[in-house]
C-alpha cells in the first residue's frame, strides 16, 4: 500500500513511492519558481554529469513527472555493461531503441538481436502521434522525427538480412555442445574430435565436415586414431554423431559455412561519423532458441579475440545488446557459465560494452549480474508465488533508496522504469523511477520491401549472400576412402592420405606448398580465417583465433 499523506509539507519520514498517494500534493517544479522536494534534489545531484552522456527520461516522483531532473547514462561508462529488464509489454524494446539511437549520434556503433522483427524501424523516421509529443513535452524533449544508419543481418541467410555464418572450425565445441544440447562429458568429447581435427589438418568448414569426421572415428579404420586422442569412447561418439545428424535433418545447414561472416563489420561508423547500428534479424529463427542465443555469444567471442585493449574509452567501441537473454544461460554447463563470466568481465577492457536484456535479474547468474553496472528495471508482475518472490530478489539487487522498490516495480506504466547508472567516478547512482524519453525512429518494423532494398544495397551483400562449399574435412575424407587401401582393403586414414599426396609429383607446386613441404596443407593455405599449422590456437570457448 502506498504510504499515508504527510500532514505537512517537510522532511519524508518513511519510504516514499513513485505512484501517486491519495490527497499528496503535486511538488512544484524549478521551472515554476519553486524548489524541488529534497530527496529529488538529492537525486538530480547524483545525474548532474558534465561530460557526454545519453538522456534517458525524466524523474517520477510522488505520481509526477520532474522534467528538470533529468536521468542520465555517462557515455563512458557503457562499456561497464548493464540489464535492461522487465515483464513482457513493459517497453524493454523501445528502451534498447532509445539508447542504441544515442549511441549512434554520438558515433558509437551498435548491435542489437531482433527477436520480433520490430526493431528495424530505427532505420526510418518516427511517425509523430500524440502520445509521442505528450510523452515528450513530459520529459522536456525536443523530439524530431529520425532514421539511424542500419546494416540488417540473418542467421545463414534465413530471413530478411545479409547471411551470417561462421566456421564450425570457428565456432568451436563448447559452443557447439550448447545447441546440440551435449551434456558434460559429450561436450568433452566433443573437445577431444575439434583437438584431432585440428592436429590432422582437417578443416571443419561446416556441418557435413564435422560429421565426416565424428564418423570416421567411429568406423573401423578410424577406431585405432581414439586412442591417441584421450580414450574417447565409441558410444559417446556415436550420440555426438546423431546429434549431428538430427541437427542437420532440421535444417540448421545453412548457419555453419563460408564466408564467414567478419566482426569487425559491427565496429562501422557511417559517412557522416554516426554509428551504425546492425541489427540481427531473427525472426524465422525463433523457435530455435538454443541456436540463435548461442550464435550472439559467437559474435561477442570472436570480438573478443580480435579486438586490443584500450583500457578506460571515452566512449565505448561497440555497445552489445543481448536480448533473450535468460536462453544463453538456460540449461549451460559450467565450462560454458565460466566463459560467458570471463568474457563479460574482460571485454569491458577491449572497449565493449554489453547489456542483457531479460524479464528479471535472477535469469542472469550471480557472477555475470556483478559486472552489470547500468540497470533499467521496467514494471514487474507480482500475480504468483514465484513472482513474488523474483520481486523481492530484483528489489534487493537495488542500492537504498527513499522509494518504495516492491510497490513501484508492480505499478509502473509502460515505457516507464527503475535506474541506477554508474557515475563519471564508477560509483553508483542514487535510483531513479524514472519516465523514458520516447525514441525517434519508427517504433516498429519497417516494410518488407524496403527493408529487402536496404539488404541487397549494402556493400556488405556481395561479401556474404553467397554460400561458398570449398575443399575441407568432408572432401579429404571422401577422397582418402575412395583411393582404398594397401593393406587389409582398408581405406587410407588421413595420416596416410598425406603422406601419399607428400610423395606425389607436382608438376607447380604452389608457394604455399613448397613452403610447408606437405599438401594436406593446401585447403588450409586456402582458408583467410584460419592460422596455417599443424594445430588451430583456440581459447575461450574453444573458438579459433582468426587472422583478419
Amino acid at each position: 500500500m502506498p504510504p499515508a499523506t504527510d500532514p505537512q509539507p517537510g522532511p519524508a519520514t518513511g519510504p516514499r513511492t513513485a505512484a501517486a498517494r491519495p490527497g499528496a500534493t503535486a511538488p512544484e517544479t524549478a521551472a515554476s519558481g519553486r524548489a524541488l522536494p529534497q530527496e529529488a534534489l538529492e537525486i538530480a545531484s547524483g545525474y548532474a554529469f558534465t561530460g557526454p552522456a545519453l538522456d534517458l527520461g525524466a524523474l517520477l516522483w510522488d505520481g509526477q513527472c520532474l522534467p528538470d531532473v533529468q536521468i542520465r547514462i555517462p557515455l563512458p561508462m557503457l562499456n561497464r555493461h548493464g540489464l535492461v529488464a522487465g515483464a513482457t509489454g513493459t517497453g524493454k524494446t523501445k528502451t534498447l531503441q532509445l539508447i542504441a539511437e544515442q549511441l549512434s549520434a554520438q558515433g558509437v556503433p551498435v548491435f542489437l538481436a531482433d527477436i520480433k522483427g520490430d526493431i528495424s524501424g530505427i532505420s526510418a523516421p518516427g511517425a509523430p502521434a500524440a502520445r509521442v509529443q505528450g510523452r515528450a513535452q513530459d520529459v522536456h524533449q525536443e523530439w524530431t522525427p529520425n532514421g539511424f544508419p542500419a546494416e540488417f543481418y540473418a542467421l545463414g541467410g534465413m530471413g530478411h538480412g545479409i547471411p551470417v555464418r561462421a566456421t564450425i572450425t570457428s565456432f568451436g565445441p563448447v559452443l557447439l555442445s550448447k545447441v546440440l544440447q551435449l551434456n558434460q562429458t559429450q561436450e568433452q568429447s566433443l573437445g577431444l574430435i575439434f583437438h584431432y581435427a585440428d592436429q590432422k589438418g582437417l578443416e571443419l568448414v561446416d556441418l557435413k565436415d564435422l560429421r565426416a569426421v565424428v564418423a570416421f572415428l567411429t568406423s573401423d579404420e578410424g577406431r585405432q586414431e581414439l586412442k591417441g586422442i584421450g580414450g574417447l569412447s565409441t558410444a559417446t561418439a556415436g550420440v555426438i554423431l546423431r546429434s549431428l545428424t538430427a541437427f542437420e535433418a532440421q535444417g540448421m545447414s545453412p548457419f555453419f559455412g563460408e564466408p564467414e561472416f567478419d566482426t569487425s563489420e559491427l565496429l562501422r561508423t557511417a559517412a557522416d561519423g554516426r554509428g551504425v547500428v546492425s541489427v540481427l534479424e531473427l525472426p524465422e529463427v525463433q523457435d530455435k532458441p538454443q541456436l540463435f542465443s548461442t550464435f550472439l555469444m559467437w559474435l561477442l567471442a570472436d570480438l573478443f579475440h580480435d579486438l586490443p585493449e584500450v583500457g578506460d574509452a571515452d566512449k565505448p567501441k561497440l555497445v552489445f545488446f543481448f536480448d533473450e537473454a535468460h536462453l544463453l544461460f538456460d540449461d549451460a554447463s559450467k565450462a560454458f557459465l565460466d566463459s560467458i563470466t570471463q568474457t563479460v568481465r574482460l571485454i569491458r577492457s577491449k572497449g565493449v560494452g554489453v547489456f542483457f536484456v531479460t524479464q528479471t535479474p535472477k535469469d542472469v547468474p550471480g557472477d555475470v549480474l556483478a559486472q552489470l553496472g547500468n540497470r533499467v528495471q521496467h514494471a514487474l508482475r507480482a500475480f504468483t508465488p514465484d513472482d513474488q518472490k523474483a520481486l523481492k530478489a530484483t528489489v534487493k539487487t537495488f542500492p537504498d533508496s527513499a522509494y518504495d522498490l516492491e510497490e513501484d516495480l508492480t505499478v509502473l506504466g509502460t515505457g516507464e522504469a527503475v535506474v541506477t547508472v554508474l557515475s563519471e567516478k564508477g560509483a553508483p547512482t542514487p535510483v531513479a523511477v524514472t519516465r523514458l524519453r520516447a525514441p525517434q525512429s519508427l517504433m516498429g518494423p519497417v516494410d518488407a520491401t524496403a527493408l529487402d532494398r536496404a539488404v541487397t544495397s549494402s556493400p556488405l551483400y556481395g561479401r556474404y549472400a553467397q554460400a561458398v562449399d570449398r575443399e575441407s574435412a568432408y572432401e579429404r575424407l571422401a577422397e582418402a576412402k575412395a583411393s582404398g587401401g594397401t593393406s587389409g582393403g582398408g581405406a587410407k586414414g588421413p595420416d596416410e592420405m598425406r603422406d601419399q599426396r607428400e610423395r606425389r609429383p607436382k608438376e607447380q607446386p604452389s608457394v604455399v606448398e613448397q613452403v610447408v613441404g606437405s599438401g594436406m596443407f593446401k585447403s588450409l593455405a586456402r582458408s583467410i580465417g584460419t592460422q596455417i599449422g599443424r594445430e588451430i590456437t583456440r581459447s575461450l570457448f574453444g573458438t579459433a583465433r582468426r587472422r583478419r
